[in-house]
């Protein structure tokens, strides 16, 4: 029973270490080089050649969604329509939609939602056979977007002959709660490099929006999975294990800006809806399509990532208390510290990441924002194993209904920023 004990120990040792080896390494592919970092970015800019369609999904966001939509009429490209798609039910937000296609009624159309139950992917696919354009492209209903974002798309697009391209999404409103300085430093990492990485490797879960795709793929594809909780994810690995050519960039000046979520139980949710939707893509098997062995595997443990990650979490007190209470041999007690360090680096450059967003964001990070960075891991990651275990326990009882995250518009307030800066922007 000892050495039974003692190799179970030391496989959680060495599964911890791998689990946080992997993420610190993913989190720094970006900065490899200087001009690895550069190239993260979009490089060039010409005349615009291709046209969009813009499907901004909206359900119960009358808060949100009238700034959304006049950020993106204001886009400053020759060739772009907006689509919102609403709920048959939900006259709240239909009206807001409503007034603004009547101030923009040759850019804005509506289109109505009939399915029940609703989710974000039957939306999409309500509004995929009213698009004309080139490439069809997806924002939230939250979303602010930057004015020259398309032009710098379409180059994109003709530059890397790309089927997909993925622009940036930051959340914006570190200062927000406890939390939310580590949820914004999630995406950024995300973002910023891991996705480019992904994107090297020929096997990308695409972020849930600016995201664009080639209208004709995604009419041939069927649009998007009508039942994944995580249908941005399920398609990027649809289109991956077709051979699609994906381009990411990430430009601080370029990224769509949104908000974390307002409360923990918002967060416990979004969550759990993202894990869930990933157990699914995990289950329908797509990845096995990937034309290589490394590629597969890649997938494998990307889907696998966020249980991983939450189990390491919840597991780092256990092996701390252990090395500390239990006779063991020293060789295991050394696996155990070892396992610990890739996590620890993790913090420092995490500290060294809010500083490089507050720079590019032109604010500046407080101590208690690197306090709450620092402090916050622990309760986050048994928020997010929490999570991930409520996500198995769904998808077990086929418990597939859409959680949806309200959205306030904090991102919008100028309260995150420096005096100097919040009199340059108002």
């Amino acid at each position: 029973m000892t050495t039974i004990l003692i190799a179970a120990y030391a496989a959680v040792a060495l599964l911890l270490f791998v689990v946080a080896l992997t993420n610190l390494c993913w989190m720094l592919e970006a900065w490899r080089s200087p001009a690895g970092l550069d190239a993260t970015g979009f490089r060039q800019l010409d005349e615009p050649q291709l046209t969009f369609s813009l499907i901004v999904p909206a359900r119960h966001e009358e808060a949100v969604l009238e700034r959304t939509i006049e950020s993106l009429c204001q886009l400053d490209h020759p060739g772009f329509e907006i689509i919102v798609v609403i709920g048959h039910e939900d006259e709240a937000t239909y009206d807001v939609a409503r007034r603004a296609a009547a101030r923009h009624p040759d850019q804005v159309g509506i289109v109505i939602d009939e399915n029940w139950p609703k989710n974000k992917p039957k939306a999409l696919n309500s509004a995929l056979p009213y698009c004309r354009a080139d490439i069809v492209g997806v924002f939230d209903a939250e979303d602010s977007v930057a004015p020259t974002l398309l032009r710098y798309v379409d180059a994109s697009f003709r530059a890397n002959d790309a089927h997909v391209v993925q622009g940036g999404v930051q959340l914006m409103n570190y200062r927000s709660n406890w939390f939310a300085v580590r949820n914004v430093m999630e995406y950024y990492f995300w973002f910023r490099s891991r996705l480019h990485f992904h994107a090297r490797q020929r096997f990308i879960p695409l972020g849930g929006n600016t995201v664009f795709v080639r209208r004709d793929l995604l009419q041939q594809v069927g649009g998007w999975d009508p039942e994944c909780l995580a249908e941005d994810c399920e398609l990027g690995v649809r289109l991956s294990s077709m051979g699609a050519r994906v381009a990411v960039a990430y430009d601080p000046a370029l990224v769509t800006r949104e908000e974390t979520p307002a409360t923990l139980k918002q967060l416990f949710r979004q969550r759990t809806r993202w894990n869930q939707g990933f157990l699914q893509v995990l289950r329908k098997g797509e990845w096995r399509k990937l034309p290589t062995l490394r590629q597969r595997l890649l997938a494998r443990f990307t889907l696998w990532m966020p249980f991983l990650q939450a189990f390491a979490g919840l597991m780092i007190p256990v092996a701390i208390l252990t090395a500390f209470l239990v006779k063991a041999p020293v060789g295991l007690v050394l696996l155990a510290y070892a396992s610990l360090l890739p996590l620890a680096v993790t913090i420092v450059v995490e500290c060294a990441g809010l500083h490089e967003f507050c720079r590019s964001y032109g604010t500046k990070a407080r101590l208690l924002d690197y306090l709450r960075l620092v402090i916050g891991t622990p309760l986050y990651q048994a928020v997010l194993g929490a999570a991930a275990v409520r996500a198995a326990a769904r998808e077990l009882r086929g418990r597939r209904g859409w959680e949806k995250t309200t959205h306030i518009g904090a991102h919008r307030s100028l309260d995150d920023l420096e005096p100097g800066v919040r009199e340059a922007v108002a």
